[in-house]
Parts: C-alpha cells; structure tokens; sequence
C-alpha cells in the first residue's frame, strides 16, 4: 500500500458514547531542563505523563504526536513555562483538554553546618499542568527529607530521645494574575521553608563536628510531625503568592514498625 493512501484509524468514529479522560503516555523518561533561582537553568531527567481527553465519538488519539511536542520543546521547565507545552499537545491533538505530569530529581548543593563540606542533595520535584480550552492551572510540589525529634520522648526520659527522618511533601498553586501571569515559587524557597520548619535539616556529607552540631540542634528543637505540618503550613500561608496548598509530612518511626503523618489544606479566600 503506498505510503499517502495508509489509513488513519485513530480518526475513525466510535460506536460505544464513552468519552475517555485522560489518553495519552506515562512512564515517560525525558531530560529536561530546569529553572532554578540562582544558577541558570538545571540539567535532569523527568519521568513524564502526558495526556488529552478523547471524545466519545472518536476513536483513538495521535500517541506519537505527545513524543513529537516534547522532543521539539526547548525551553526550561517552570511553573510559568509548563503552559506552553502543555497548550502545544492541545493543539497538536486537537483537544479540549490536555495535562501533563512531570516529575524528576532536583540537586542542591549544600554545605556542612561546621566544616563547610559541600555535596549534592537531591530532592524529587513535581509539576502538573492540566488545561481546558484557554484556562490552565499549575500545580507545583516538592518533597523535602528532614529529621525530627519526639518533644514527648525527650521529657519522659532520663537521657536521650528518639528521632527519625521523616519527608514534607508540599503541593501547591500560585495566585493568578490576568495581566503578570503567576509569581514564581522556587524549589529552593520550598526547601527552606520545610527545613527550618523541623528538628533539624539532613545533609549528604557531615563529618565528626557536623554530625554532632545537627545531633544537639534537633535535641534542642523537638517537634511532633503535628509541629512540623503547623510550621509549614504557616509559611506557605504567609506566602501571599500562594493561592492553595497542601502539606503532608510522613515520620518514618524509629521505635515503632508503622509512620505517623499529619496533612493540612489550605485555600486563599
């Protein structure tokens, strides 16, 4: 069969009146590049979802059409820019509605608190944006490891008090401007406002004096994973870019074989 006359069966009519929400690919791995606050964009690897809806009465949707957008996409993912992409798969699929999840690991380099020993943190990052029609929302997230303390265990007991590591998941959105789009919400700003909320930050290098400093500051600020959830939620809602959000942090319990976590939602009225 020559190549013009090859039957595009994804255009043909279906039959069933069932729309589908959501068609498309998952499991996606892309490299990307990120922005960041400081340093000029952040080479790294996404995993990626992207979708469209498909109305009841076609068939099936273009799959190789969400490779081709992405391949031919060449600006630094953000909150600000993630839109343009994800107009870009509605356009290409002729589609109402369209989103795209991405997730991928996000580097800092941090410093020893005493001996100045750097090295690189990761921290696993999230951006969704899902559009109909003209309108658009993003969805921006992070999940920071830190460690915590237990206030309870550390008044019962003679000496000592458990801790463990736990993570501060934080999703959110920005306030919406007509006219200067969305305020930008940096990795880096989210990271310090988890961090500072809990006992103590963690570090990918401590030496001997490191490790005793971040032993003592956790000693000296405990908090229950309800403290943690609290301080979050307070900074992000003094934020007044932030529109929503919500805060999950998971303790990974060190005397016991289960985790406490506490979550809090919030919206701007």
């Amino acid at each position: 069969m020559p190549v013009q006359n090859l039957p595009d069966i994804q255009k043909t009519v279906d039959q069933r009146d069932v729309a589908i929400n959501h068609v498309g690919v998952s499991n996606l791995r892309h490299p990307i590049s990120v922005k960041t606050q400081a340093d000029g964009p952040q080479q790294t690897i996404a995993t990626l979802t992207m979708a469209v809806g498909l109305p009841a009465e076609v068939k099936g949707t273009h799959m190789s059409r969400f490779i081709e957008a992405l391949s031919e996409y060449d600006q630094s993912l953000s909150s600000e820019t993630l839109p343009l992409l994800v107009h870009e798969i509605q356009e290409r699929l002729h589609a109402q509605e369209a989103k795209i999840e991405v997730e991928f690991p996000y580097f800092l380099e941090r410093s020893a608190p005493v001996t100045g020993r750097t090295a690189l943190m990761d921290y696993t990052c999230r951006l969704v944006a899902e559009s109909q029609g003209d309108e658009t929302e993003v969805t921006v997230g992070i999940t920071v490891p830190v460690a915590s303390l237990c206030p309870c265990s550390k008044e019962i007991s003679e000496y000592g008090a458990h801790n463990q590591r736990g993570d501060v998941e934080i999703t959110l959105r920005t306030v919406r401007d007509d006219h200067d789009g969305a305020p930008m919400v940096w990795f880096e700003e989210l990271v310090a406002y988890a961090e500072e909320s809990a006992s103590a930050p963690l570090y990918p290098l401590l030496k001997r004096p490191d490790e005793r400093y971040v032993t003592m500051q956790a000693y000296d600020n405990p908090a229950f994973v309800e403290d943690i959830v609290r301080n979050v939620a307070v900074r992000l809602r003094d934020d007044e870019r932030i529109a929503w959000f919500k805060v999950r942090v998971t303790n990974y319990e060190s005397i016991h074989n289960h985790n406490a976590f506490a979550e809090v939602c919030w919206s701007r009225r």
